[in-house]
């Protein structure tokens, strides 16, 4: 069984095979892939675009709509669990890699990741908060103490715990952000209770 960062979840062999079938892309078609994936994750209402743009890739790169977007679904499912479980860029790295992605594709990828985390995250808790109602929120700040990379010693971390009410149930949603993408966040939050403000 793989062991992965996102998902506790036996994935199925078609997952892996489609992440080894994007080797088979060149380095260009990699990026332009890879930009398509990040615009949709970042506009996530512009389904009709996405599926557009993937049918003009398809075409111009000799390739079959449908197995283009089987291949996208099992893509999707790095970032979306990589968003509920809060994984920095080197953990979608490894992830990648495990699933069957050559290294300069996953660095690729986890590069995209590390640039678009904090507009993401901020729109999963949107997407959160509209759906459920928050009912509690606790952090941690953290300082990291030893790692294998040098350069990270001595970065600061944030945790956060926001328990969310699902119905009758509450949930609890972890996150963790750099000191950059906590103040990116929080300027973000900032502007949604001043945009709310206005309107009370």
């Amino acid at each position: 069984m793989l062991q992965l960062h996102f998902t506790k979840d036996t994935l199925p062999d078609s997952v892996s095979t489609d992440f080894q079938n994007l080797n088979k892309f060149s380095e260009q078609q990699f990026l332009s892939l890879t930009d398509i994936l990040f615009h949709f994750l970042v506009e996530p209402k512009e389904t009709d675009r996405f599926l557009q743009q993937l049918s003009e890739f398809a075409g111009e790169n000799g390739m079959s709509a449908g197995p283009l977007r089987n291949l996208v679904k099992s893509v999707l499912l790095v970032p979306h669990g990589a968003l509920k479980k809060g994984l920095n860029a080197d953990q979608v790295k490894e992830d990648l890699i495990t699933l069957g992605l050559n290294e300069d594709k996953a660095l690729h990828f986890a590069n995209q990741w590390k640039v678009h985390y904090p507009v993401l995250s901020r729109l999963a808790v949107g997407q959160t908060l509209m759906v459920n109602q928050l009912v509690d929120m606790e952090w941690k700040f953290g300082v990291t103490v030893g790692t294998s990379e040098l350069q990270k010693v001595g970065n600061i971390f944030l945790q956060l715990k926001l328990v969310v009410r699902k119905g009758n149930s509450t949930e609890n949603v972890y996150m963790e952000l750099t000191l950059p993408q906590f103040y990116n966040f929080l300027h973000e939050m900032e502007r949604a209770k001043a945009s709310m403000d206005c309107f009370s």
